[in-house]
């Protein structure tokens, strides 16, 4: 695959594969058209109709290349989460150039092991953008907001302002916490992480 394959259905390497398709049948209707003129311009069309299936099998060929590699990274990541190597598993997601549903999901996973639950929430929100009907990815947005609304409940029963969004430095590792204070909450943490990390583990 060739810059110019894509140049010949009039977009650029960045186009998303539902762009491909339709410029595809767009060009192919035309050309399959203008291929019964009469003269040079029939035969230039009849031509192009010939580029046009080229470019377009060596794009989706590209496209299934790329897609296969990106699993096989995001595999690797979702092995890193699993064996606590979050280093490791975010420098992998931030290599990645296809940004695909489960790439978001797994920074969904990365971002709630870190306690970062609002952009944990994001991430989630994404996903569902992107694959509307995965039930793993509402599975884990279900648990996410009720995980955050039962600290918000928490923090309101306690006298918060307002009942604000739980944050408490001691238990993110990112504020230099220390991981002791989760035990008031271990059980309902454990909970969480734990049917979220089931869903990472059967994600491909």
């Amino acid at each position: 695959m060739s810059k110019a394959d894509y140049e010949l259905l009039g977009l650029d390497e960045n186009a998303t594969e539902e762009e491909i398709n339709e410029r595809y049948r767009e060009l192919k209707a035309k050309y399959n058209e203008d291929r019964w003129l009469e003269g040079e311009a029939g035969n230039e069309a009849a031509r192009m109709l010939g580029k046009l299936d080229a470019a377009y099998t060596e794009i989706k060929a590209d496209l299934r290349a790329r897609e296969k590699s990106g699993a096989g990274t995001l595999d690797e990541v979702a092995a890193d989460i699993r064996s606590g190597d979050l280093v490791s598993a975010q420098a992998k997601l931030d290599a990645c150039n296809d940004r695909g549903a489960e790439w978001h999901y797994l920074q969904s996973v990365l971002f709630f092991r870190k306690n970062w639950m609002n952009e944990s929430k994001k991430q989630l929100e994404i996903a569902m953008q992107l694959d509307p009907s995965n039930a793993k990815y509402k599975d884990a947005y279900d648990r996410i907001n009720s995980r955050m609304n039962y600290h918000q409940q928490s923090a309101y029963d306690n006298g918060a302002p307002g009942g604000a969004e739980y944050t408490n430095p001691q238990t993110d590792p990112q504020m230099g916490g220390s991981g002791c204070a989760q035990c008031v909450d271990f059980c309902y943490t454990c909970l969480c992480i734990n049917c979220l990390f089931n869903l990472c583990c059967g994600c491909r």
